[in-house]
């Protein structure tokens, strides 16, 4: 069993921030992420409301710094996936599927999943039409139309990134009103290519290997209308942005959650002694990589004080 001051499950903003922190401490720190290091912010094309960023700077590009700055003070990478725990004891255990691993301190930065519609028809077309990332898929619909679903700031950023490729762009969203930012609902309602559907949702989609038409109703009259294609290739794209989902079920036994998946914590991030979560994972109202990244902070910071203490 490898032995280590502090591991943080989850590799993205928050993870890596926290990472930073806990390494520049000289805490022995080991960061787990079961896919890509960055989280859901490598899928952004641009990034206008983060401190520093220029022009041209890609979440990528963002990740790759974080990545780098934490691996100068010391931080252990490892791409794995958590399937086990145990902290109920001072020292804390972390099971991968290869591995077990020990440690004074733990930050649960898991981040949190794309929330699909669950219409019939979407996990068939997955990656045939549907999508949940602009950034990855965009450039397959040149010249083709596409619907966008959400109503947030993610939903028109991406709807405005999509506009490169796309003839037109609808966006779909079941309430009359808008969460995204002012900005961006100005820079969207000034775009030619892109309209809306509102107070409407999609309820089923069809095709024949690639998605062939969308039903979409309106939620207060109960009106369903059929989309279809009219291009050459008799397709177009549907890309969903319609919130996410905490990924805390695996730990859901043994910490405390919200109703809605969340875990509780307080101004200094504590799930629990010696445990601490960041992020998107968190109970909290803004949902942006610059509070992510506090939330990091914070969390080792408030995870350093304990261990100098308790050890």
């Amino acid at each position: 069993m490898e032995n280590y001051d502090v591991i943080i499950i989850g590799g993205g903003p928050a993870g890596l921030t926290a990472a930073i922190y806990a390494s520049r401490a000289r805490l022995n720190t080991l960061i787990i992420e079961k896919e890509s290091f960055g989280g859901q912010i490598v899928s952004t094309d641009g990034i206008e409301n983060y401190p520093g960023i220029v022009e041209g700077d890609t979440g990528t590009t963002l990740v790759e710094r974080m990545r780098k700055q934490a691996e100068s003070f010391g931080t252990k990478f490892l791409r794995s996936e958590v399937v086990d725990f145990d902290f109920s004891q001072k020292i804390k255990t972390v099971k991968t599927k290869d591995e077990t691993f020990s440690a004074k301190g733990v930050i649960l930065s898991v981040g949190a999943s794309h929330r699909k519609l669950e219409v019939k028809g979407e996990d068939e077309f997955a990656g045939a039409g549907v999508s949940y990332c602009a950034t990855c898929d965009g450039a397959f619909f040149k010249d083709i139309e596409v619907f966008v679903v959400g109503g947030g700031d993610t939903a028109f950023q991406e709807a405005l990134f999509l506009t490169k490729y796309a003839s037109k762009v609808t966006i779909i969203h079941r309430r009359d009103s808008f969460r995204a930012t002012k900005i961006l609902q100005d820079k969207v309602e000034q775009n030619k290519k892109i309209s809306f559907l509102l107070n409407s949702k999609i309820k089923e989609i069809k095709g024949d290997g690639l998605v062939g038409s969308i039903t979409v109703e309106n939620v207060i009259t109960g009106e369903e209308t059929q989309f279809f294609p009219n291009n050459a290739f008799n397709t177009f794209g549907i890309f969903v942005f319609a919130g996410n989902i905490p990924n805390t079920k695996l730990f859901e036994k043994q910490l405390k959650l919200n109703p809605q998946g969340y875990f509780i914590v307080g101004k200094d991030m504590k799930v629990m002694d010696g445990v601490y979560a960041a992020g998107d994972c968190i109970e909290k109202e803004f949902r942006q990589v610059v509070t992510a990244t506090s939330d990091g902070a914070i969390a080792a910071l408030e995870l350093e004080k304990y261990i100098e203490f308790e050890f």
